[in-house]
């Protein structure tokens, strides 16, 4: 008797780059009985916000270069020779001179991206899956019918469309909390548009990663020019009309990131990442944990004793605070300039050589590998992740493109752009007559700058579960809060005393850490406070899912997130 697999009616909520991979697993999957709708806010498929305009300008570059791009459909170095003369030249490209090892122009990135997505619609078509795409449509609820194993999807807060199954991909999302109410005070800076304008006095911008670089490339253009002198160094010249343009940023522990480097491995140890079997050995010992200790042995120290036995020697007893403390001193004890100008020059060699700094690259490794299984650690461990590791993780993997770091150091140079240290305690203080003040404590004592321009540039927010957009899932009890339980319930206690509400106690007394966003398992389905798994809606929007993937990142996250959903999805 044969065996008929049901048609299947299938949502994918957002079309930007996390979409683009789940699509590819459906087309590639060999199934032709399942219907596709894809519903996007803007007017085109792939670039999403980050390869946009709604995320960037001309003059922002990606810090991937194409041999650390995911396999998608066409290689971008071939892609690139298909491209007209006027699109290149408007980039500057030179398709003879391009390689798999350069980076690309944000805007001309999502243009790749957009003509990937048109060449998977070809393959489904020709596999006989339908496509169904609704441009300038904007998700406003997803109801789970539990009752007739339907979803409900709303569109424009009016109409709706029943599905089999929802995937939830709607990418980055910047909520505004002070911007078009305060003169002068952005929440994000996208689109980078809205920072192109003249700004002759002191901008504070609040933080110092990739967020805060699109700020300073944008605004520094706008109150300057870039120019290279006669030994081809970049040097930048405020205009006339902004004399006293300077950019002003403001950093937890003054610190800059730091650059591309080339990567040995140019998808960041996939191969690493544990397996399932071996994350329910280690469990099995440790009461349901996995401790971060053992990820940290495994997918850090293991690859630098395999890589650079001598570097391996001077950290094989650092634990994780040791390791941390370490590289940080040594960052902090250099001013942040010339260590940026230091590694200018050490990340130019290793690209030119090909040759890695194998301890950053196994730190990717570790940030990359860690993520999946991150929901299997203990609350305190956690803790220890967001204040020891994710500080020097988000500072040394950010690679850094080498154009932003030079125009940096060029108005750094011009003494347009400089970076104090501000501590955790530091407040903004939005004042109704336009600006802010900017409250922070350092080794000189207190210190209340008033500023008339601020950008936040702490990066994606991991949002909580109360902003969580689709509130039929919430009214539906379809999602849970995200929460980690102490496996030391005394640190549980004292942890309540100093967190107060974001300490709980469940009904058999044993204490939990609310961490941000909404729960999922290991296939990104929704998970209920029961416990039970809804087999009909995923979540791969990283807004919402930041306390079980604490360090998500772009297109790898994407693409490795997209093999568990799919194989789950058609199973």
């Amino acid at each position: 008797m044969t065996r008929h697999t049901p048609h299947l009616k299938i949502a994918i909520l957002g079309g930007g780059p996390s979409a683009l991979f789940i699509y590819k697993r459906l087309v590639e999957s060999g199934r032709s009985n399942i219907e596709i709708d894809i519903f996007e806010k803007g007017g085109r498929l792939g670039a999403g916000m980050p390869y946009s305009a709604d995320g960037a300008n001309d003059e922002h570059i990606t810090n991937v270069s194409g041999n650390e791009i995911p396999d998608i459909v066409t290689p971008v170095a071939e892609w690139i020779c298909t491209l007209p003369k006027d699109t290149l030249d408007k980039f500057r490209i030179d398709p003879k001179q391009f390689n798999e090892y350069k980076t690309l122009p944000r805007l001309l990135f999502g243009q790749y991206l957009g003509d990937q997505f048109k060449l998977l619609q070809k393959q489904a078509k020709e596999a006989g899956i339908v496509t169904n795409v609704h441009f300038n449509c904007t998700v406003t609820d997803v109801v789970d019918n539990a009752a007739n194993e339907k979803v409900t999807v709303t569109l424009n807060g009016e109409s709706s469309a029943e599905f089999d199954r929802v995937i939830i991909c709607t990418g980055h999302l910047w909520p505004k909390k002070y911007e078009g109410k305060i003169e002068g005070y952005y929440d994000s800076p996208y689109p980078p548009s809205k920072l192109t304008f003249k700004a002759n006095h002191p901008v504070a911008v609040r933080g110092s990663s990739l967020t805060a670089i699109d700020a300073i490339r944008t605004l520094g253009r706008y109150n300057g020019t870039f120019d290279k002198d006669e030994r081809g160094k970049v040097v930048y010249k405020v205009k006339a009309s902004s004399p006293d343009f300077k950019i002003q940023m403001h950093s937890r522990n003054g610190l800059l990131p730091a650059l591309r480097f080339h990567l040995e491995d140019s998808h960041l140890g996939k191969d690493t990442i544990l397996t399932a079997d071996e994350i329910a050995a280690v469990r099995a010992k440790n009461e349901g944990f996995l401790p971060l200790d053992y990820v940290f042995d495994k997918n850090f120290k293991a690859g630098v004793q395999q890589n650079d036995p001598a570097y391996y020697e001077e950290i094989k007893d650092l634990s994780i605070e040791g390791f941390v403390a370490k590289v940080m001193e040594l960052r902090e004890r250099v001013d942040a300039f010339k260590l940026l100008a230091a590694e200018y020059t050490e990340a130019d060699r290793s690209i030119k050589r090909r040759e890695s700094i194998y301890w950053k690259e196994m730190l990717g490794v570790l940030s990359f590998a860690m993520n999946y299984p991150a929901k299997y650690f203990a609350a305190e461990d956690m803790l220890r992740l967001k204040r020891e590791l994710m500080p020097l993780i988000s500072v040394v993997i950010a690679y850094v493109p080498q154009s932003s770091a030079a125009e940096m150091l060029a108005m750094h140079q011009a003494g347009h752009l400089d970076i104090v240290s501000v501590g955790d305690d530091s407040k903004v203080e939005a004042l109704d007559t336009g600006g802010i003040i900017y409250h922070y404590t350092d080794e000189h004592g207190e210190h209340h700058e008033q500023y008339q321009t601020f950008v936040d540039c702490i990066g994606q927010p991991h949002l909580s579960f109360d902003e969580l957009p689709f509130k039929g899932l919430v009214d539906g009890k379809t999602v849970s809060r995200a929460k980690l339980y102490f496996r030391d319930q005394q640190q549980g206690k004292q942890e309540q005393e100093k967190q107060g509400d974001q300490v709980g106690v469940d009904r058999d007394g044993r204490y939990y850490l609310t961490v941000p966003g909404v729960t999922i398992n290991d296939s990104f389905q929704a998970v209920d406070e029961y416990n039970a798994l809804n087999e009909r809606i995923y979540i791969m929007a990283v807004p919402f899912i930041g306390g079980y993937n604490p360090d998500y990142s772009g297109l790898d996250f994407g693409e490795a997130a997209s093999v568990a959903i799919v194989k789950t999805l058609l199973a």
